[in-house]
């Protein structure tokens, strides 16, 4: 599969993949754990279908030593006994940050009481704050089908 657009090429596109990847650097370089991040890459990635976005972070996360049982089982991390409760947190805030126009209200008073019970105020922007890259990576990936299955651990950067 080719990709429709090759935004990375495209002077705009990469302005804009730049200004992204700027922003994402406060996530990376921020408190919450980087076990934590990579969950909620891929759980977002999964929730939207972003091939490339879920082949990056699957073999990122495989990369820095996260298990094969854990990173097969968090699409199903509701029924999973192997993610701790602050990473359970993280992962439902994720999945209603992600799943906005499926319920009215957005992310509900529970699902953040229940994260801001293992986060503290920085790590939950971050969280929020990595939810709303992952989407809009996981959107510019799959509207211009960027095909997946050849990344490399650290390829980019």
């Amino acid at each position: 599969m080719d990709a429709r657009f090759p935004y990375y090429r495209n002077p705009v596109g990469a302005s804009f993949m730049k200004a992204i990847q700027s922003a994402g650097k406060a996530v990376e370089n921020s408190g919450l754990p980087a076990a934590t991040k990579e969950l909620v890459k891929i759980r977002v990635s999964q929730i939207n279908g972003c091939a490339v976005c879920t082949d990056m972070h699957t073999k990122d996360a495989a990369h820095a030593g996260e298990s094969a049982v854990r990173l097969h089982l968090i699409a199903t991390w509701r029924e999973a006994t192997v993610f701790t409760e602050a990473e359970r947190a993280a992962l439902e805030l994720a999945e209603e940050g992600t799943r906005i126009a499926d319920a009215a209200g957005g992310v509900s008073d529970e699902v953040w009481a229940n994260a801001a019970k293992h986060f503290d105020e920085d790590q939950l922007a971050a969280l929020v704050s990595l939810v709303a890259i992952m989407n809009t990576w996981n959107r510019l990936n799959v509207i211009t089908r960027q095909p997946a299955g050849d990344y490399r651990p650290g390829q980019w950067g």
